[in-house]
């Protein structure tokens, strides 16, 4: 599975914007995806993730009711909408697959992964 996110740029804080991850493959339907998100300097940390099905989903404190994640299994796509953006959501974002359809929160635990798209909130 080859995954490929894209949609980030640069947006002003209180702003929006919708990332995608498109993927490869005919087993995408069956898997748990996840966002990720590194800053400079700091560790990739987990945003949201989505089980297989899209019917549990699940959010980082620091961007719940702010950021929305989805998916169109017949597209084989992931989104992330991002509402409301603080200049702290600056990061490159991943898109991450799980083999396993249950959505989980560890880094690890996920199989594949995409090469990353910035996103920067100007204050």
């Amino acid at each position: 599975v080859q995954l490929q996110a894209s949609g980030g740029g640069l947006v002003q804080a209180g702003g929006s914007l919708r990332l995608s991850c498109a993927a490869s493959g005919r087993t995408f339907s069956s898997y748990a995806m996840g966002w990720f998100r590194q800053a400079p300097g700091k560790e990739r940390e987990f945003v949201a993730g989505i089980s297989w099905s899209g019917a549990g989903t699940y959010y980082a404190d620091s961007v719940k009711g702010r950021f929305t994640i989805s998916r169109d299994n017949a597209k084989n796509t992931v989104y992330l909408q991002m509402n409301s953006l603080k200049p702290e959501d600056t990061a490159v974002y991943f898109c991450a697959g799980r083999e396993s359809g249950r959505l989980t929160i560890v880094r690890r635990e996920y199989n594949y992964w995409g090469q990353g798209t910035l996103v920067t909130v100007s204050s």
